[in-house]
């Protein structure tokens, strides 16, 4: 903290700042006044929980569709083969959170969201696709004809398939705004419930595999959905979830934001149904190499330029605490960068009692507090000016902890 804070100093420009990124966001709906240090309150106090939580109907409802989904695959595939094929399901799917959690790790949305995106993967969007097969099987038919199965692989199936998943990242938009901040986070939100989904899918294939084939055809399946394709449903759904978090850091009204949504479920119904007709028409391991491969090395750069812009956003952002005292240039860097975070992280570990824990604190509510700021400059939310006390408190508490004798 620099060493004149009770002076006169000036305080930072009210002005409105550049954003000279699209994906940084509009300009500003509220001057967001930043209090002086001394005006820190000397308890940490609670920030309130509003728009960062997911209604109480919709676990209600995947509860109701969970028992439905248990009960159609005790009675389609049986105990064994299910427990089986969940064990196996299981594999893939600590991959992805393993990577979704490298993408969250300090900017992490709310444990019960993400929870729920996984489960509304897992159980609606799984229950509402069974269901939307059921019917339009009712409706035309299934006569297992090459064009009837093409039309169920190549567009029924993307089609129901992202939106079922999409419906999900969208009432967590709508539900929990102020935990929903920009692209990454909707890429965060998109993966999950595409980890969901894929999840449950994967229990039934590789089900169905052991019952007509044993082992010999379950490996083989395992092998192209869980070790050559386990990202497949992530990253279609991260495309609606990162139009949704572009729409987010606009601070786009319901209207914009439910265009964005649809446009969004578009791209990852393409992208998808591109996949589906490569394995389904063409030689899938060429295609897989020459196609599917470099597309998901362009998801990952995407990821990559994204989390890019976060951290000059993040920066951006504590820099203006900095202007007001509340931190150093130093402490900013150190916050905001991978690699400061990363030497923050080792120095705290030299100090008595190993205080990394402490460390990963401060970084994890000072990226917070550039979120905060960023929703109160945006205008969209009307209770950043709490978060940003609370984590005010919060930052000052882990700094005096950090340098305790």
């Amino acid at each position: 903290m620099t060493s004149d804070l009770g002076g006169e100093r000036s305080r930072p420009s009210l002005t409105p700042p550049d954003y000279p990124s699209a994906l940084a966001g509009p300009g500003p709906g509220h001057p967001a006044h930043i209090p002086r240090p001394e005006h820190a309150p000397l308890e940490v106090p609670v920030a309130p929980r509003a728009g960062r939580t997911a209604p109480l109907w919709i676990i209600g409802v995947l509860v109701l569709i969970s028992v439905a989904l248990v009960g159609y695959f005790l009675t389609n595939l049986g105990a064994v083969s299910s427990i089986i094929g969940m064990v196996l399901a299981l594999i893939p799917l600590v991959v992805v959170l393993f990577a979704v959690r490298i993408i969250d790790k300090w900017e992490p949305e709310p444990l019960g969201l993400l929870i729920l995106a996984v489960a509304w993967g897992a159980i609606a969007a799984v229950g509402m696709a069974l269901a939307a097969d059921f019917v339009i099987t009712l409706l035309i038919g299934y006569d297992g004809s090459a064009l009837r199965e093409a039309f169920s692989t190549v567009i029924q199936a993307p089609v129901v398939e992202e939106f079922a998943k999409g419906l999900g990242v969208f009432l967590i938009f709508l539900t929990a705004r102020r935990a929903f901040d920009g692209p990454v986070d909707g890429i965060v939100y998109g993966a999950l419930v595409g980890a969901g989904f894929a999840f449950t899918e994967n229990i039934q294939y590789f089900a169905i595999s052991f019952i007509e084939g044993g082992v010999v055809d379950t490996s083989a399946t395992f092998f192209i959905r869980g070790i050559l394709s386990p990202f497949a449903h992530v990253m279609f759904t991260s495309i609606t979830g990162f139009a949704l978090g572009l729409a987010a850091r606009r601070g786009a009204a319901l209207g914009p934001a439910a265009g964005a949504w649809v446009i969004g479920m578009m791209g990852a119904t393409a992208l998808h149904a591109l996949w589906n007709g490569s394995a389904m028409f063409g030689d899938f391991y060429g295609l897989y190499l020459t196609l599917q491969v470099p597309l998901f090395v362009m998801f990952i750069l995407g990821i990559i330029a994204l989390r890019k812009e976060e951290t000059r956003l993040t920066r951006r952002r504590l820099g203006e605490y900095a202007a007001a005292g509340w931190f150093t240039e130093q402490e900013v860097d150190m916050l905001a960068t991978p690699p400061g975070r990363k030497a923050g992280l080792e120095w705290a570990k030299t100090l008595r009692g190993d205080r990394t824990a402490l460390m990963e604190r401060f970084i994890r509510d000072a990226t917070a507090l550039a979120a905060a700021r960023q929703r109160a400059l945006s205008g969209r939310d009307p209770h950043a000016d709490q978060d940003e006390r609370a984590l005010l408190a919060s930052t000052a508490a882990s700094r005096a902890a950090l340098f305790a004798l």
